[in-house]
């Protein structure tokens, strides 16, 4: 598979700004573009270029979804998935000194303390229809907005993050099986025959921010469980390709969504963009046992590396064409060949991750791939924030994800090479602002 190695030229003007990073710098080549200040300035300026797009979002009862130009739809309602992760956002934005996000960040915390919030039952709506059921994937994300907007110190948070890890302890968090169960009806009482890897991988997102913002190592220990069974159990297992689906009592189920493959969820087959998610994990992972002075298991590392390999052999040009697909099936063939906005910024992710981790120039190499085919493909200049699918041209697609909704992986993506691996990412901007 042919890498492309781009060099950056002396270009003598001085860059508008430098990041300072929270860590030591590996052994890692010096032209690293990690190392090099007009690459750090601009992935700055493209999260600030992101950050106005998104404010569209807002509505009476928290975030929607916009359309492929920043405009909210007729009839949009406020949904969880939107809120939670619109509040994590701005609430980074806000602890880097970005003027304007305070106020969206409070906006949000409102709504998920009112509307969204399920006052008989507890736990968290998924619109502001105030309908269905609770599930684990999108009460992480509760957790996750609640940690950022107690690190942006919104007066608010407190009371969201009590609420969002009460809720997490009672329902969602088995101590028996050292991970999350999925979803629940409205009252609790039905739990769904189900275990997902999805949302146990976004459990660790927020099991390491938590860890941090309540200083107990608890959350930290829980993570590792969720990896050590999500990832060391069964996907090493299977060459490093993540298993997606699982009954209740966790055994594979690699027929699960035959016959709805695009499922933006719950797709049938592995999804690499999650293999990616979960190499960055294990090393956030990694990193914070290590910095609590915790023992990190040595597989941690190296589970890291096979799914971030095991994603690029199989998943960049298996059908030809350069890109991502958004998923394979078990024989390793494309299913669904959409790229979709996500799995390229997690991709991006990951190899900055394994370059500050390892030092090793082919993780430099996917990095600089990564971000030249999402500047060229994903990157919208004309019409605001990145386009959220492509089809197998890597022409603008709406098959599976319509508009332009999502700013959190954009953003993390432009966030996370910057930044040491540990403390979480709220907190280590904090930090990292501190010390500027």
């Amino acid at each position: 598979m042919a890498l492309t190695r781009i060099r950056l030229r002396p270009s003598g003007i001085k860059p508008r700004c430098v990041w300072s990073t929270t860590v030591k710098a590996p052994a890692w080549s010096p032209d690293s573009w990690l190392r090099q200040p007009a690459h750090l300035c601009w992935l700055n300026d493209e999260g600030l270029r992101l950050l106005p797009f998104a404010r569209g979002a807002k509505v009476e009862q928290g975030f929607a979804a916009l359309d492929a130009h920043g405009r909210l739809p007729e009839g949009a309602i406020a949904e969880l998935i939107h809120t939670t992760r619109m509040t994590h956002c701005f609430a980074l934005a806000h602890i880097q000194g970005v003027p304007g996000y305070a106020a969206l960040v409070d906006h949000g915390l409102a709504a998920l303390r009112g509307a969204l919030w399920d006052e008989a039952h507890g736990g968290w709506f998924a619109d502001a229809t105030r309908s269905g059921g609770k599930s684990a994937y999108l009460h992480a994300f509760v957790a996750l907005a609640a940690s950022s907007a107690r690190v942006a110190g919104r007066p608010a948070a407190q009371a969201l993050l009590d609420d969002a890890i009460e809720i997490i302890e009672r329902h969602f968090w088995s101590e028996e099986e050292g991970a999350l169960r999925e979803s629940f009806n409205r009252d609790w009482r039905d739990e769904e025959a189900y275990r997902g890897a999805n949302s146990n991988m976004h459990g660790v997102e927020a099991f390491l921010a938590l860890a941090d913002v309540t200083g107990n190592a608890l959350w930290l220990q829980r993570a590792l469980r969720i990896a050590e069974r999500l990832i060391h159990r069964h996907a090493a297992a299977c060459g490093h390709v993540v298993v997606e689906h699982f009954d209740a009592h966790w055994q594979a189920l690699p027929e699960y969504n035959a016959d709805n493959r695009a499922d933006p969820f719950r797709p049938y087959g592995s999804t690499p963009g999650h293999a990616f998610e979960w190499a960055r994990l294990l090393l956030h992972l990694e990193a914070a046992l290590t910095q609590a002075g915790l023992v990190a298991p040595d597989w941690l590392l190296a589970d890291a590396k096979g799914l971030f390999a095991s994603a690029c052999q199989h998943a960049w040009q298996a059908d030809g064409a350069p890109g991502l697909v958004y998923s394979l099936d078990w024989n390793q063939q494309p299913v669904v060949r959409a790229r979709l906005h996500w799995v390229h910024a997690e991709a991006v992710a990951a190899a900055a991750a394994l370059v500050q981790r390892t030092g090793e120039a082919a993780y430099e190499q996917w990095y600089r791939q990564g971000w030249a085919f999402i500047t060229e493909h994903f990157i919208d200049l004309h019409g605001g924030s990145w386009h959220h699918e492509l089809d197998e041209h890597n022409q603008p697609a709406a098959r599976i994800w319509a508009g332009k909704p999502d700013l959190y992986h954009a953003y993390q993506a432009v966030l996370l090479p910057r930044l040491a691996l540990a403390p979480s990412l709220a907190t280590v901007l904090a930090a990292d602002v501190t010390r500027r």
